[in-house]
């Protein structure tokens, strides 16, 4: 018999709203199943408010943003369910969640969105911050902070019981689920940001008690603090052939099998964080990596017609992966790329050097793009040489591999001017 975790008694009256039927979280043997107008939906998500039209035409049915309206009704206009995120601060931007009077004020603040949004017919769920527990170094948090996320969700929950509440954590110091379990019962279900160990997720929520359901809030290539990095402190990115197996394997063997509602990937946009290509499925001219018709395929099952290049390799001289190249500043190397097209559409390659980023704290914030140095490489093609920088540090050689339908792959290797 099906279990209802979520919806109060007088919820079962219905709404009235100009919204769909209220949002439910049932248990069905031992899985939980979300039902949206009263259908079975599990949730084929994206992180981000651009290019929502894709999302729809790839098989995607959800995304996750904030409260503004105009992205709202871009994702209703659409038919796609929004997780809305509601702003509760976190103590690594200075909240204090000592001060009554400011967390009283927060939740104010919270509910007004709510109250002024619930009707929307976009809204599915609502989610109480993002990874509030995160300090960079990740030194203790405050556990009071999970005392006004559950006032919050009880809050929320007693103007709207048409929509689940839940917050989104990262996999950092996981053993905060067990005290997320006794400190907000009023949460119908929990959010997890995770990468490189997205595998033992659900074994991981067992050990420290999580009973309720979750869902996958985040979730992309290996994180550049997860992955091997050189002397000097560069992380190695996965190539593009590298991602598009990560992702896929992901998808099916933590999130399609998983015991989960389903996942929304990262980033559909563009973003500096240690690259600008380490998270982007898309560049700033809208062109496509391999990675959104990877997740046409396995929304819908179905292959698109014509899918982008791929970059399997990199390499400078005869250095192999994972070994510090140390150049001398002004002297010429050789790169080469392997690339292929599944279509066998023809490639055409750009390569870059780029100085490294200064890396932020958290998540990019406040990073800087650094720029393209001109005038150290004349060439296009798939083997090329070039000139290291004149100034001694840490940069990244970029190669960039074109098809003629607005689609491309790329790969980057670090190296240090001594």
């Amino acid at each position: 018999m099906n279990q209802k975790i979520f919806l109060l008694p007088l919820a079962l009256l219905f709404s009235l709203t100009v919204s769909a039927q209220p949002v439910e979280i049932r248990k069905k043997g031992n899985d939980w199943q979300l039902l949206v107008d009263q259908k079975p939906f599990f949730i084929k998500g994206v992180v981000g408010h651009t290019y929502l039209e894709k999302v729809k035409e790839y098989g995607g049915n959800s995304v996750r943003i904030g409260s503004r309206k105009e992205e709202l009704d871009k994702a209703g206009q659409l038919g796609l369910k929004a997780m809305v995120n509601l702003p509760a601060n976190a103590e690594r931007y200075g909240f204090d969640y000592n001060d009554t009077d400011a967390v009283k004020k927060q939740t104010e603040k919270i509910i007004e969105i709510v109250r002024n949004t619930k009707d929307h017919p976009a809204v599915m769920m609502w989610s109480i911050g993002n990874e509030l527990d995160y300090i960079p170094g990740t030194k203790p948090f405050n556990p009071k902070m999970w005392d006004a996320v559950n006032d919050a969700a009880k809050a929320i929950k007693a103007i709207d019981p048409n929509h689940p509440v839940m917050t989104v954590i990262g996999t950092s110091m996981m053993e905060k689920v067990a005290d997320i379990v006794k400190r907000c019962p009023d949460l119908d279900l929990l959010g997890i940001n995770t990468y490189g160990d997205i595998y033992t997720l659900p074994e991981t929520l067992k050990k420290y008690g999580w009973e309720k359901p979750y869902l996958i809030a985040e979730w992309g290539p290996d994180g550049y603090w997860e992955v091997k990095r050189t002397e000097w402190g560069a992380p190695y990115e996965q190539t593009g052939r590298e991602k598009l197996n990560c992702y896929e394997q992901k998808y099916r063997k933590a999130i399609e099998t998983g015991n989960c509602l389903g996942s929304y990937v990262f980033y559909w946009y563009h973003k500096q964080e240690t690259t600008h290509t380490w998270f982007s499925m898309f560049d700033e001219k809208a062109q496509e990596t391999p990675l959104p018709k990877l997740m046409k395929m396995l929304w819908t099952g179905k292959r698109d017609p014509n899918l982008a290049p791929v970059v399997d390799s990199v390499n400078i001289d005869r250095f192999v992966r994972y070994q510090d190249i140390v150049l001398k500043p002004g002297s010429v190397h050789q790169a080469k790329v392997t690339a292929s097209d599944p279509d066998k559409d023809a490639i055409t390659y750009l390569w870059e050097i780029r100085p490294e980023a200064v890396y932020a704290s958290y998540a990019g914030q406040g990073e800087k793009e650094p720029q393209p140095i001109s005038g150290l490489i004349n060439e296009a093609k798939s083997e090329i040489s070039f000139t290291t920088p004149a100034e001694k540090g840490a940069y990244r050689l970029f190669v960039y591999a074109f098809d003629v339908n607005n689609q491309f792959s790329t790969a980057n290797l670090p190296f240090w001017v001594e």
